[in-house]
C-alpha cells in the first residue's frame, strides 16, 4: 500500500458520518436505504459519502434494482492496519537512538 492510498483513507475517514457508515458496515453488507434512515442525511450526501469511501476502495457496492448495497472490502481494511501497525511506536524498538541533536 503506497503513501498516497494511506493519505486517501485517512481522509476519508476524517468525517464523522463516513466513521459512522463504517461502523455500520462492520457488521455486514448494508442497502443504501438504511444507511440514510440511520444517518438521517439526504440521498446526495450519502452518495457523496459513499463515494469518497468507494474511491479509496473501503467499501464496494452491487446494485439490486435500484438500490445499492455496500459492504466493507476486508482486504483493503487488512493492508491499511497492516501499514499502520508497521509505522506504530513500539517502545522496545524505539530505544536510544544516535542522532546528530544528541551531541
Amino acid at each position: 500500500m503506497t503513501r498516497e492510498e494511506v493519505a486517501n483513507i485517512c481522509k476519508a475517514m476524517s468525517d464523522a458520518n463516513r466513521l459512522r457508515i463504517i461502523e455500520m458496515l462492520s457488521s455486514g453488507e448494508k442497502c443504501g436505504c438504511e444507511l440514510l434512515e440511520e444517518l438521517q442525511v439526504t440521498q446526495p450526501t450519502l452518495s457523496h459519502h459513499m463515494k469518497v469511501l468507494s474511491d479509496c476502495g473501503l467499501v464496494s457496492s452491487r446494485i439490486e434494482g435500484k438500490w445499492h448495497h455496500y459492504s466493507i472490502s476486508s482486504e483493503r481494511f487488512a493492508d491499511y492496519k497492516e501499514y499502520i501497525v508497521a509505522i506504530s511506536c513500539n517502545k522496545k524498538q524505539n530505544k536510544e537512538v544516535s542522532c546528530c541533536c544528541n551531541k
